[in-house]
């Protein structure tokens, strides 16, 4: 906390408004955010917790270069604007979450953090009284930095380790079971040099059975490959390590450690949406009729099994905190997201948490008595897309998106508009939908054979081109 302030305080500030973003606040470093902008988010959330009669800060931040000044920044935004802040120090962002979570008199969370994105990239995930900070809230916080309608007082700073506690309050997801069952197991655990890698280390130390981790060393440089675990290329070390017999199966970890992947003994990527449906499987079989909610971009199959095994599937709006809210809203207590985003509300808090996902992995497997290979081999085989991203010229995705959305109500189509528009077709589906985080429409389609997936983006295009976009 020894950065000067020069510079730094304000008495109101304008934000780019290409950071201000639907789930969060996020953009460049040195281009569109500086430390005048964490400073700013600072006085702006200190101003909306005081005025809901809330007094106490946790704030973390991840391995990226320009973590620790923007939270040095943001810290004293906070205690300008008259509230205190526990300082959870460097970590992922679960940690963030459970030191908002655990009670002990917290009101918020903001955890600095580019996620996934770019080396260059940063930003803030933004927690209040437990409940997910996004839309809205995001730009009220804009229009009070805009004002310059922040309040003032002279709070306090306390440093805390949770790492014990924390690891504590996950390593219950192993409850119950034999330990035993895991002791010839071999697991790789590939944190990417992202905010990850040292509770990992912590985390295997507690563990029966055998562990390697890859990269565990915290560097925003990320020399070894970028933390991301939806692009199979991240996955290479930790499918190299399968494929030369020394791991049975492994995680991964994208930068902030609220997403996972998984590879199985065969090498084969284990997407989200079916991680989720393992974690399906276990849970239906211990909270028989249970709601599981899964983002637009999953594939049919998990609706489907879910529904077989007597839960109730929910289709829901892409989006870690929309998911997050609308596990409130539905009742659901377990969620997951295509993007490797898992979420439980059975035994837990309902956040999103990688650390705890894998856990949660290894405990359906145990109690499933398959290992994920054998869950994996068990799914059906669909032909999909990955998520395309699309331009559109001339004019913006909304109206183009509303194009789409009149033409297939005039053709009588059958679809869910739940976000955007996931359309049935006689050979699969596809989904049309306006990026949350990029000015373009993002897209996706699933059939059963190739044959079929051709069929359905022939349809996809001949609603897009009616609507002046191409594929």
């Amino acid at each position: 906390m020894s950065q000067s302030t020069t510079g730094i305080r304000c008495e109101r500030h304008d934000f780019d408004p290409g950071v201000l973003r639907e789930y969060d606040i996020r953009g460049v470093y040195g281009e569109t955010l500086s430390e005048r902008d964490a400073y700013a988010v600072g006085r702006s959330f200190a101003t909306r917790l005081r005025r809901t009669g809330g007094r106490l800060v946790a704030v973390g931040y991840d391995g990226r270069l320009s973590s620790s000044s923007l939270e040095t920044a943001l810290i004293l935004g906070l205690t300008d604007g008259g509230v205190d802040v526990r300082r959870v120090g460097l970590g992922p962002t679960p940690l963030l979450y459970y030191a908002v979570a655990s009670g002990q008199g917290v009101d918020g969370g903001i955890q600095v953090t580019g996620s996934h994105n770019p080396k260059d990239h940063n930003g803030f995930k933004i927690v209040l009284g437990g409940q997910p900070f996004f839309g809205d809230d995001i730009f009220d916080l804009a229009r009070l930095a805009a004002a310059g309608d922040w309040s003032v007082g002279r709070g306090i700073v306390d440093d805390v380790d949770l790492g014990d506690a924390y690891l504590d309050r996950i390593v219950q997801a192993l409850d119950g079971i034999d330990p035993g069952v895991f002791d010839t197991w071999r697991i790789g655990w590939d944190t990417g040099n992202g905010a990850a890698g040292p509770l990992v280390q912590r985390l295997v130390r507690r563990l029966p059975g055998r562990h390697h981790v890859f990269f565990a060393e915290v560097d925003g440089h990320f020399p070894n490959h970028h933390p991301d675990p939806t692009v199979p290329a991240n996955l290479a070390d930790l499918i190299a390590a399968v494929m030369a017999g020394n791991i049975d199966f492994g995680f991964a970890f994208d930068g902030d450690g609220d997403r996972l992947g998984l590879v199985d003994s065969r090498g084969r990527i284990v997407w989200g949406d079916q991680i989720l449906l393992i974690l399906a499987e276990d849970l239906l079989r211990r909270v028989p009729g249970a709601r599981i909610m899964a983002d637009v971009k999953t594939s049919q199959v998990v609706f489907d099994r879910i529904a077989a095994l007597g839960g109730e599937p929910v289709l829901w709006k892409t989006g870690h905190s929309l998911i997050k809210s609308g596990m409130k809203q539905k009742g659901a207590i377990l969620a997951g997201e295509m993007t490797g985003h898992l979420f439980f509300a059975d035994t837990f808090e309902g956040y999103d948490d990688a650390l705890y996902a894998a856990l949660r992995v290894m405990a359906a497997c145990a109690r499933l008595g398959r290992t994920p290979t054998e869950l994996r081999d068990a799914m059906p085989e669909t032909f999909a897309t990955p998520e395309l991203r699309l331009t559109v010229p001339g004019t913006d995705p909304a109206t183009a998106m509303t194009a789409v959305l009149s033409a297939l109500r005039n053709e009588g189509a059958v679809f869910d508009a739940i976000d955007g528009a996931r359309v049935r077709h006689a050979d699969g589906w596809w989904l049309l939908r306006p990026s949350n985080t990029q000015a373009m429409l993002s897209a996706r389609a699933e059939s059963t054979s190739a044959a079929g997936l051709e069929r359905v983006l022939a349809d996809l295009d001949c609603h897009l081109a009616a609507a002046g976009v191409s594929r």
